[in-house]
């Protein structure tokens, strides 16, 4: 059953998977600071137990998220007040003291399940997550210059390494929308999914993926997070390097190698609690 002891937000368990649903529906499920902390607890108290290994966010209703609430945020620092959690002296309006791109990047693998709009921060809050699923109905748009604004959480980093420059640029100065279909075709999606089978579909990736050695997950994340746009091509294989001499000691590594050799299932050791605080 659905967890509803939040205010913005539902989880619910699927098996090793937790399944997170934006829910203001009302509202095109949109983004407040106090949105965020819900989302930052419900991530860290993932990170912190055993019994999951991956994490899935989609959006309730018809919409995934379309952006900033432009009453509850911007409309309030138009006239003066903090929209909540000290924004003004966050990294891109996120709560201060949250860095929302080291947390995404920290954490245990996050798959987004994007089912309609994502707008604005809707878009750049999952552009740091390993795996972005979306609908044809989905919509995605860099919003920001419609409304005099900038994009934020490291958007023009991921959005460049998703799309390339071109397609990066024609969408955050154009502030054009694009499809679901489009949006795959152009590499900012990874799997297009029929609606109906979104959801579904993230949970049995991300339980594939919440399958394989927790350790090693998180030191892949962290490859990716350093070598993605590093030129030195020693520097990358350094630390490739380093991690692998670590791997070849993990017992994973010997579980995983002991299994094979016996045509076996791999019995993993139990998850350790990630920290992304």
């Amino acid at each position: 059953m659905p967890d509803t002891g939040f205010d913005t937000i539902q989880t619910e368990r699927r098996g090793e998977v937790l399944v997170i649903t934006l829910d203001r529906p009302d509202r095109l499920n949109a983004w407040t600071p106090h949105m965020s902390e819900e989302l930052c607890t419900a991530i860290g108290d993932a990170n912190a137990a055993a019994d999951i290994g991956a994490i899935v966010m989609t959006g309730g209703g018809r919409a995934f998220c379309a952006g900033a609430d432009m009453r509850d945020t911007f409309s309030a620092r138009l006239e003066g007040n903090d929209p909540g959690a000290d924004t003004a002296n966050g990294q891109g309006g996120m709560p201060a003291g949250l860095d929302w791109v080291a947390f995404c990047r920290g954490s245990k693998p996050l798959l987004a399940a994007v089912n309609g709009a994502a707008v604005g921060v809707g878009m750049t809050m999952v552009l740091p997550f390993d795996v972005i699923l979306a609908s044809p109905n989905a919509k995605f748009s860099m919003a920001f210059i419609k409304v005099g604004l900038v994009p934020e959480l490291a958007s023009t980093h991921f959005l460049v390494q998703r799309m390339g420059f071109g397609r990066a640029s024609a969408m955050t100065l154009s502030g054009q929308m694009l499809s679901g279909e489009t949006a795959f075709a152009s590499g900012l999606v990874d799997v297009l999914v029929e609606p109906d089978a979104l959801v579904d579909q993230a949970v049995e990736l991300a339980t594939s993926i919440a399958a394989n050695p927790a350790p090693q997950l998180q030191m892949i994340k962290e490859l990716f997070t350093a070598n993605a746009c590093e030129t030195d091509l020693d520097r990358v294989q350094s630390l490739e390097s380093k991690y692998l001499r670590q791997c070849w000691e993990s017992p994973e590594h010997a579980e995983a190698v002991s299994a094979f050799l016996a045509k076996r299932p791999p019995q993993f050791p139990p998850r350790q609690a990630v920290g992304t605080r």
